[in-house]
Parts: C-alpha cells; sequence; structure tokens
C-alpha cells in the first residue's frame, strides 16, 4: 500500500502506520485527511491484520494540522451561506479521516515521541492505548488559534480525561510533558525514548493479535458501543458551530501572528 502521509508495514499480524507529513513535524495536510479512510479500512478488512501500531517518523508525532497547506480552506469573514456550507462538509470529512481510526475493529495502539499537537491529539484520542516516551509534549492548542477543536479531541477526550483537566488543556492550550500526561491518564505509560515506546507498543500489539481475533473484535464492538452515539452528537454539534462562528477577526489575527512569529493580540471579535 502506497501512500502520502504514512508508511504501512505488516509483520506477524501486527500492522505498523508511520505518520510521514510530508509536511514538517508529520503536519496533517490535505494528503492525511483524505488517505486516513482508506488507510485503516483496508487494515481493518485484513483478515491476516490483528493489531495496529500508529507512530510518528522522525523527532515528532505531529504538529497537527498543516496550515502552511491547510490554511487557505478556512472560511473568511465574508464566507456567504455557500461558503459556510462547503466548510461544514470539510469538517466532516476531516472528522471521518479521524473517526476511521476509531471506528476500526482492529485494536489500535499509538507511539508518541516528541510533540503531539492539536490534530495530533485528535488522532491518539481515537485510538485503544497510548504510550508516550519521556519526551512527549502534548497540546489541545487549537484555542490559540482561534479555533475550537473540532475533528475529535472534545468529543472523545472526555471519555479519556476527567472533566477538569479536559477543561483546562482546552481553554488554556497549555503544553504538558509526559509525565503530567500520564497522571491525568491522556497516556497509559511512559518509556525511556522512542525506541522503548515503540517496542512496548509493539508488545502490546502482539499480545492481542495472539487472541482470537473474533473475540477481540467483540471487546471492542462492545466497549465502543458505549460512546459511538455520544462521539456523533458532539461531533455534528461542533461541526455546525464552527460553520456559523469560526470566521472572525481573532483567527485571521492568530494565522498572521503565527507566521509572523509574534504573540496575537486578539479582540474577541
Amino acid at each position: 500500500m502506497a501512500y502520502e502521509s504514512v508508511t504501512v508495514d505488516i509483520a506477524d499480524h501486527v500492522a505498523r502506520v508511520t505518520l510521514i507529513g510530508p509536511g514538517k513535524g508529520n503536519a496533517m495536510g490535505p494528503a492525511f485527511w483524505a488517505e486516513m479512510p482508506d488507510v485503516f479500512g483496508t487494515l481493518d478488512a485484513d483478515p491476516e491484520v490483528r493489531a495496529i501500531v500508529l507512530t510518528g517518523s522522525g523527532r515528532n508525532f505531529s504538529y497537527g494540522l498543516d496550515l502552511v497547506t491547510m490554511g487557505a480552506s478556512l472560511p473568511g469573514l465574508d464566507s456567504g451561506a455557500k461558503g459556510r456550507l462547503d466548510f461544514h462538509k470539510m469538517i466532516a470529512k476531516m472528522q471521518g479521516a479521524i473517526s476511521a481510526v476509531a471506528d476500526c475493529r482492529t485494536p489500535t495502539i499509538a507511539a508518541i515521541q516528541g510533540w503531539c499537537i492539536g490534530g495530533g491529539v485528535d488522532l491518539i484520542s481515537a485510538v485503544d492505548i497510548r504510550y508516550a516516551s519521556a519526551d512527549a509534549k502534548f497540546s489541545v492548542r487549537e484555542v490559540k488559534l482561534a479555533i475550537v477543536a473540532d475533528v475529535g479531541s472534545l468529543a472523545r477526550l472526555p471519555l479519556i480525561l476527567s472533566d477538569g483537566h479536559l477543561r483546562e488543556l482546552a481553554l488554556t492550550g497549555k503544553d504538558i510533558d509526559a509525565a503530567r500526561a500520564e497522571k491525568i491518564g491522556l497516556v497509559n505509560d511512559v518509556y525511556a525514548d522512542a525506541d522503548a515506546t515503540l517496542a512496548a507498543a509493539h508488545e502490546t500489539a502482539a499480545e492481542i493479535a495472539a487472541n482470537p481475533p473474533l473475540t477481540v473484535h467483540g471487546v471492542k464492538d462492545v466497549l465502543d458501543q458505549q460512546r459511538i452515539g455520544r462521539v456523533s452528537e458532539s461531533l455534528r454539534y461542533v461541526a455546525a458551530w464552527n460553520s456559523a462562528f469560526l470566521p472572525s477577526k481573532d483567527l485571521g489575527e492568530a494565522v498572521t501572528a503565527m507566521f509572523q512569529k509574534r504573540p496575537p493580540q486578539f479582540t474577541g471579535e
């Protein structure tokens, strides 16, 4: 399987999906959002694949949304009804890319190193098990860009974190290290480095792959059933919210300030 945003390797009933960008820090550009449903749909349909390890290439898991390639898709203040409808469709498509991971019947394990920002957190919130290296850093960064996170974090993290911890992350956009992520339950365990983290993920994947596959699918199906309706409702709501309210002067200021490498000055407009 040849993709632009990931590589896929399969051995001993375990698939490894590695983010490769092509944006800096494995940032999520058009190829990522287009390819993820096919990547995970194909793996899920393969009876030889019984577990999936998801990781990032290089020093970081993912910088999240690739604003260089995706920034032009953000609606402007003068977006009319047609522009907002098109943006709503784009949000739904991006949500589908992350949901393809969450809805995969095959168990998924993330091995996270370095930065995991914004869309990266959306992605790891969709997997079953999360391991991190000691150098990992996490941020639900969207609020700093005048964006309500809309492709999964606010829908799935309430099932992973306590309400107070989630609100702290989502309302401040602060960075947390691996030790803090483990303490609040964002990750299962922390390992010394990226190699040890990936090895642990593969070890767990092998344990899962050794179990009867139909029973494993059944366990996932029963567990997933408890969150499907809640997540779906949240995703629909935030897609409508952002289609209506995302275009703002603050959004333009956030993007401009980021590229000019200066602190943004928000006015609430």
